[in-house]
């Protein structure tokens, strides 16, 4: 296991090095740069532009801009916002709390609903269960995410008024109760998108696990089947599923991107768009690089935690 850690974290310090040089070159090579943001302020000349440059050492080659920002970086220097001057982590941590309750709510949800409709759709496969559960499923991945954001804002904030369309808090408020009262919302248009694919994915998983041998041979045996369902059948059917919810780890960032925008909820995602939009390439390549680390920690704890619950494909 030790060999095998250091071989994935090897691979992952390769993999960060690529992309931070993919995304550095992409976002200096796009259309505007850097300097895009002031060349529309009124009176800016030509002159004034080159002095800008020159002090954010953007008249510099390309790889000599990329290594030093790479050498900063690793010493814990992430750069400064080119909007307000404030360091890059002290942004990207004001804004993570937000997305980490909206994401990490959404997920409970979406893991406990979904696998509950897996595991009743595979049991109780071609039911009328079963079919609406599919129908429901191919709905919900059918329907854009800010399609249904926007619904859910029309009826239950404009019509019925039971919830509030957006923010994260009423300015002047901020207690608990009122915070939860503006996470209902994101958290249901997230949750309905992510329990199609949870109940997707167990109900595959759950098929392949009741046609197996040894499930047969329990049933022959006469192990209750309620042991059956839960010991035998959705203990293994649940392996496959760590590895997806190490996958779904880096929609912390991206995951809320679309939800953040449409209810205006202070989080990363949002930050990312505002910032692009802005053309704050510190802070872009902030979130960038903190969502490559997510989906390789994500990718290297699932692979750690299938291992040590299933010792079949535990590395020698």
């Amino acid at each position: 296991m030790g060999a095998f850690l250091l071989r994935r974290c090897g691979q992952s310090i390769i993999l960060l090095f690529l992309v931070s040089i993919i995304g550095f070159a992409a976002l200096n090579l796009a259309p505007g740069g850097p300097l895009s943001q002031y060349a529309l302020t009124p009176g800016m000349t030509q002159e004034a532009m080159q002095r800008i440059a020159t002090q954010m050492g953007l008249n510099r080659p390309l790889p000599v801009q990329y290594f030093d920002w790479l050498s900063h970086l690793l010493r814990g220097d992430w750069g400064r916002s080119y909007r307000d001057g404030q360091p890059v982590l002290s942004i990207i941590f004001s804004h993570l709390p937000a997305t980490l309750l909206l994401m990490c709510t959404s997920m409970v949800f979406s893991i406990a609903i979904g696998v509950w409709i897996g595991i009743q759709s595979a049991i109780k496969r071609d039911s009328l269960f079963d079919r609406f559960a599919t129908m429901g499923a191919m709905v919900a991945l059918s329907i854009p995410t800010f399609w249904f954001g926007l619904v859910a804002i029309y009826f239950f904030a404009l019509k019925l008024q039971w919830l509030p369309a957006g923010n994260m808090y009423t300015v002047g408020d901020g207690s608990l109760l009122d915070v939860l009262r503006h996470l209902v919302l994101p958290v249901l248009v997230l949750t309905f998108v992510d329990v199609a694919i949870w109940s997707r994915y167990m109900r595959t998983a759950t098929l392949e696990v009741i046609n197996q041998d040894f499930i047969k041979t329990a049933r022959a045996k006469g192990v209750p089947p309620r042991r059956v369902l839960l010991k035998h059948v959705v203990g293994n059917a649940l392996l496959p599923m760590i590895t997806l919810a190490g996958m779904q780890l880096p929609t912390i960032l991206g995951g809320a991107l679309v939800a953040e925008t449409v209810f205006t909820w202070p989080g990363m995602g949002r930050l990312f768009l505002d910032s692009l939009g802005y053309s704050d390439y510190p802070v872009v390549m902030g979130l960038l690089m903190c969502s490559a680390i997510l989906v390789l920690i994500g990718n290297l704890l699932a692979d750690v935690i299938t291992a040590l619950v299933d010792p079949r494909i535990r590395p020698a």
